[in-house]
């Protein structure tokens, strides 16, 4: 990324909201040569953070090398998921003290995770200097990368809006409890209204079937087309499972200890097309089930 260019955008912003938020949107975000998908929410507690990393996981055994940054800095979720600690993360990198490649560590299937800090209260707020340093940190990373995830935390902070406006594609993760669709209607109204955003996926998390998860896109797609100029594309839905409370007590990724469960093939099939850019759904036999707004049948 030309830093120069970023930084002359943002003071041509002047003291516009978010200035530099708006710049990166302007000109490139992360690396445009490396698919970016932001993984968000409006509330925390509907598995976001679970579906980022199992989904770097099926990536990664996909042949994709993929590069996984836990955004929610001053929290550090995805230590806690996977059970790991690191010795450096993103405050070292954001103060100077590290370079990118000494904080990453790689977690299973080789995916390289860009570890958050630990109840650090500044990394909740980053500063303008901090967003460019990690881009330039990014810009300048060696080493092969195809596909980046950024797991955000949940809400509509300043960090939140960064980080979703600098990937590429951004996909909600919703549940069926009322409080999620509605705290997600929130988040996409923010980043349309307020950031030009007008595209993003969804996935449906801790439904019961197939209906359930395509009932809660279409309120939510409902909501939306009524009251914001978006599209919302449907990527499929993940149930409750066994599997992923277990994997989640064993600090493990249900996707690789439990290839075999419903959990992890509904993931896995959202993991292909990903790969495939194709966003038809299937249901874990294979079959297609939904196409945009059409329901082409139900077998749970």
């Amino acid at each position: 990324m030309d830093q120069a260019g970023v930084l002359r955008r943002i003071g041509k912003a002047g003291n516009e909201p978010y200035a530099e938020e708006i710049a990166v949107r302007r000109g490139r975000r992360i690396n445009t040569d490396i698919k970016v998908l932001a993984v968000t929410s409006g509330k925390g507690g509907v598995g976001k953070t679970n579906i980022a990393v199992n989904l770097a996981y099926l990536l990664s055994t996909m042949d994709r090398r993929v590069l996984l940054l836990d955004a929610d800095a001053g929290l550090a979720n995805i230590d806690v998921l996977l059970g790991i600690s690191p010795e450096f993360n993103l405050s070292h990198l954001l103060r100077g003290e590290k370079n990118l490649s000494e904080v990453i560590v790689r977690g299973p299937g080789g995916i390289m995770i860009i570890p958050a800090a630990s109840g650090v209260q500044e990394m909740t707020e980053l500063s303008a200097g901090q967003k460019l340093t990690l881009l330039e940190e990014l810009d300048n990373f060696d080493e092969k990368v195809d596909v980046m995830i950024i797991d955000t935390a949940a809400g509509i902070t300043g960090n939140v809006m960064y980080f979703n406006m600098a990937a590429k594609d951004i996909v909600v993760v919703v549940s069926p409890d009322p409080t999620s669709l509605t705290d997600s209607y929130a988040l996409i109204k923010v980043l349309s209204r307020g950031y030009a955003t007008h595209h993003f996926m969804i996935i449906a998390n801790m439904v019961k079937d197939a209906g359930e998860g395509f009932e809660v896109y279409k309120r939510l797609s409902s909501a939306t087309g009524h009251f914001l100029n978006v599209s919302i594309d449907y990527m499929g839905y993940m149930i409750r499972d066994r599997a992923v409370t277990e994997s989640i007590r064993q600090q493990s990724l249900f996707a690789e200890i439990f290839p075999s469960s419903r959990a992890s093939r509904l993931l896995a099939a959202i993991a292909r097309d990903v790969c495939n850019q194709e966003f038809e759904r299937r249901d874990d036999n294979g079959m297609i089930k939904f196409f945009g707004d059409a329901v082409v049948g139900r077998n749970d």
